[in-house]
Order: structure tokens, then C-alpha cells, then sequence
């Protein structure tokens, strides 16, 4: 029995770190499978595939700034009103008859400018935890957005504006019909998502993120300028919002006030979801891309189930609490070796 019981137990140490680089993305093959079994006409087809994609495509940009954000151990509550800010500008700027390259680049800039507001925040003001600063800033720039606005829907945008988030990759020279095509929004997710793989993985101010959120006390003491790196991490969550608010553009062809009500919390969920830490220092930019497939195909799924909108919440909550049950599991189990 005990020869037994030490096999299970060297059986469970060797799969555990299997399970933990490669455990959601089995999670993920399982929900599709499931998804496709309860729907089998509908959930696989090409036009629900990239309607999964399309919807999930600014909200993807959302989780992978916030995820930075975590991995240091912090959070930040205001992407969702970054993006409404920034999508509100552009909307005004396009409204006045500025050419479309400025209009395109005039919410990258305001949600950099809104991330490197936070992060000097954070730093300067020695706030004892980017909660405050980000809960603060929540309210501060929805309501700015609401302002410049008037808190009236603009709309009206042209096609260049609308591309990314609305423009398609014909598919027709493959053979494939003219209804089967790849959304340009999905190219630049799969763009973005790589550079910041590279960026966390191979170069030093990666690193040095990650090790911050380990133990910013040691980094310190190594040499790293935590505050700078801080405020590059907040600035880069909120240059994110702004391609989410331009992407957000192209899909509805307007700016509107309620923008991104409540996207802060489907971007942490994913980030969490997807097995990145709340303690910091842990989590992969793979794993967030497969927390926000996994919200974006339960809620598609459950969509087509005709499910409540109020237990699709319910169920959305349950599996983020479940899985930050999780990780303390984890983390005391790293603890106690």
C-alpha cells in the first residue's frame, strides 16, 4: 500500500509541471469539443469560428495588458475606461475631418498617455497599491471621456479607420467560398501577441517584469529600477487599451459612452482564467490568449444555447473563483516544498 501510494505520489509531481504549462490549453480543446458535441451544426462553422474571433479580438488586448500588470504583482482597474477615453477621442478627431492616419493613431497615443498617467501615480505618489490609483483613474477617465463627448454616441468612420476591426482577408485564392475569410482583427491579434511573448521572453526588461512580481524586495536589491519599470508596464497596459478602443472602432463604427463598461473585470478573469498570478511573477502571454478564448467561447456557446444571460454570469464568476482557489493551492503547495 505505501509502495502504491509513493507511485501516485511520484506519478502526481512528475505531471504537475505538464499540467501547469499545458493544462488550460487542454481545458481549451476540451471546452470546444464540448461546445461542438451540444452544438454540432453551428459551433464549428466558419462563420461562428470568426465571429468567436471578432468578438473576442479587443478584449484579447485588454487581458494581455492587464496580464503584464499582474505578473508585477499589481492591477489595474481603469483599462476599460482607457479604452472608452481613447475610443471617445478618436471619435472627436475624426468627427473634426483630421485624415485617417491621425485619427488611427490618436487612441494609441491616449491610452499610452493614460497607462503613463497610472504608472506615475503608482510611483511617485508612492501609493500602497495600484488598486487605489487605478480605481481613481476609473472614474476619472470615463468621465472625461463623457465630457469631450458630450456623453453622445459619435459615429461615422471611415473604411481606413474601420479596417482593423472591421476589415477581412480574403481566403478565395485557397479555394475557399467567398463567406469563408480571416478578420484582419485576428492577423493582428496573432502580430501583437507574438512581439509580447518575444518582449516578456527574450528581452531583459521581460525578465525583469517577471521578477519584480517574484519579489520586488530581491529586485531591488539586484539593481532594477522597479518605479521605471512600473511605468513602462502601466504605459504598455494602456497603449493595449488604445488598440482595443481602435479595433472597438472599427467593429461598431462609433464611439459611444458605455464603451467598455466592465471589460476591466472580463480582462482579469481571462488573465486569471488563462494562470497568471495574483501573487505576481508567474503566467504566460499563451495562457492569456486562452483565458479570453475560453470566456469568448462559453458566452458564444452559451449564447447559442440560449442560456441566460444572468447564469452566464454566474457561471463566469464560479470558474474565476475556482480558479484563483487554484492557484492558492498551488502556491501553498510550492510553499510547503
Amino acid at each position: 500500500m505505501e509502495d502504491k501510494d509513493k507511485k501516485i505520489v511520484s506519478l502526481h509531481l512528475k505531471l504537475m509541471p505538464y499540467l501547469e504549462k499545458y493544462g488550460i490549453l487542454l481545458l481549451l480543446v476540451i471546452m470546444i469539443l464540448v461546445m461542438h458535441i451540444l452544438q454540432p451544426d453551428v459551433f464549428l462553422s466558419w462563420r461562428n469560428v470568426t465571429n468567436v474571433f471578432k468578438q473576442i479580438s479587443w478584449q484579447s488586448m485588454l487581458a494581455l495588458g492587464v496580464f503584464m500588470v499582474i505578473v508585477t504583482a499589481g492591477i489595474d482597474l481603469s483599462v476599460g475606461s482607457i479604452m472608452m477615453l481613447s475610443l471617445m477621442i478618436l471619435a472627436v478627431v475624426a468627427k473634426a475631418g483630421a485624415p485617417w492616419y491621425i485619427v488611427v493613431i490618436t487612441p494609441l497615443i491616449a491610452g499610452f498617455l493614460c497607462g503613463l498617467f497610472n504608472g506615475l501615480g503608482i510611483t511617485l505618489l508612492r501609493m500602497p497599491h495600484p488598486f487605489i490609483m487605478t480605481l481613481g483613474t476609473l472614474y476619472i477617465f470615463r468621465g472625461t471621456g463623457n465630457l469631450i463627448s458630450g456623453g453622445t454616441p459619435i459615429s461615422g468612420f471611415t473604411d481606413e479607420v474601420r479596417y482593423l476591426g472591421h476589415g477581412r482577408i480574403d481566403l478565395q485564392w485557397l479555394g475557399l467560398e467567398k463567406s469563408q475569410y480571416l478578420p484582419v482583427s485576428l492577423v493582428l491579434i496573432a502580430i501583437v501577441y507574438i512581439i509580447f511573448w518575444i518582449f516578456l521572453n527574450h528581452s531583459k526588461t521581460g525578465k525583469w517584469i517577471y521578477a519584480i512580481g517574484g519579489n520586488p524586495n530581491a529586485a531591488r536589491a539586484s539593481g532594477i529600477n522597479v518605479n521605471k519599470i512600473l511605468v513602462i508596464v502601466y504605459s504598455l497596459c494602456g497603449f493595449l487599451s488604445g488598440i482595443g478602443a481602435l479595433i472597438l472602432a472599427g467593429r461598431t463604427d462609433s464611439g459611444y459612452p458605455n464603451a467598455g463598461l466592465q471589460s476591466e473585470l472580463d480582462a482579469i478573469a481571462a488573465c486569471i482564467i488563462g494562470g497568471a498570478s495574483f501573487f505576481g511573477g508567474r503566467g504566460t502571454v499563451l495562457g492569456v490568449f486562452a483565458g479570453v478564448m475560453i470566456m469568448g467561447i462559453l458566452r458564444n456557446g452559451l449564447n447559442l444555447m440560449d442560456v441566460s444571460s444572468f447564469w452566464q454570469q454566474v457561471l463566469i464568476g464560479s470558474i474565476i473563483v475556482l480558479a484563483v482557489y487554484v492557484d492558492v493551492l498551488r502556491r501553498d503547495l510550492g510553499t510547503r516544498k
